[in-house]
């Protein structure tokens, strides 16, 4: 069981203050890392309080600022980091005719090109250091397109593919990079799903589990592709959904 331990590890969790990003910070914790989560928001630093981690408050959107604030994170974490997740991310709802190039930027912005750059930092921080496990979060709608989500759904596509990409160059070098795809989870994001009670059914129906998902329900599979027990997996999407792939 060793193979499972972060003991001595150095993590940085990106939206790891709320929803799947806390639970994936609170399992790495546990498992034995030393975590900073970063966030926008100012409760960045009450949860970090109530998870015994490390803060860095970051605003994504910029490239300038993520440079500002993964040198932040890599000082709290003692210079080095061994684990990254990308698990920060936005929604924008609306009609695919009426979807706001706004919008569609601002999605894509965030749930891409600064998943890209996080990557892209660590990945030669972790080349130096002789490797390293990269974890980014996908979705259900890395293979399906979902509904008035057009961007959300582009952006976790390119997800998946940036995964494989990255891990075609850099598994040789030691650095393991995977994705995580949530199937439908009870958090903030989801909020106008579960209150839907078409769609909740509908939903529900699909999930062989026979409920939503938790925070908690990350802990395990990210805990597992961070350690030493997934040192043979790269490039891979796994969905992490009470069997909605697989109805």
């Amino acid at each position: 069981m060793n193979a499972f331990s972060l003991k001595g590890k150095t993590a940085l969790v990106t939206g790891g203050n709320r929803g799947l990003g806390r639970g994936i910070a609170q399992g790495l914790a546990e498992a034995g890392a030393k975590v900073v989560i970063m966030s926008s928001g100012e409760n960045v630093y009450k949860a970090a309080e109530e998870l015994s981690v490390k803060a860095v408050k970051c605003d994504i959107s910029d490239d300038k600022n993520i440079n500002k604030g993964f040198s932040e994170a890599l000082e709290l974490l003692g210079g080095r980091l061994d684990i990254l997740v990308n698990n920060a991310g936005i929604q924008r709802r609306n009609k695919c005719e009426n979807f706001s190039h706004k919008d569609w930027d601002d999605v894509m912005n965030i749930n891409l090109r600064a998943v890209f750059t996080f990557c892209q930092l660590a990945g030669r921080h972790m080349i130096q250091n002789g490797g390293g496990k990269i974890i980014n979060i996908a979705s259900m709608l890395s293979f399906f397109g979902g509904y008035t989500v057009p961007a959300y759904a582009a952006a976790k596509g390119g997800v998946a593919q940036l995964t494989k990409a990255l891990s075609n160059e850099w598994a040789a070098k030691r650095i393991n990079v995977n994705a995580i795809a949530p199937g439908y989870m009870a958090t903030e994001m989801n909020t106008k799903l579960i209150d839907d009670t078409k769609r909740n059914t509908e939903i529900l129906s699909r999930i062989p589990a026979g409920r939503w998902g938790k925070p908690e329900d990350m802990a395990g599979p990210a805990v597992f592709l961070a350690s030493g027990a997934s040192d043979y997996i790269n490039g891979a999407v796994i969905p992490v959904d009470g069997g909605y792939m697989g109805r």
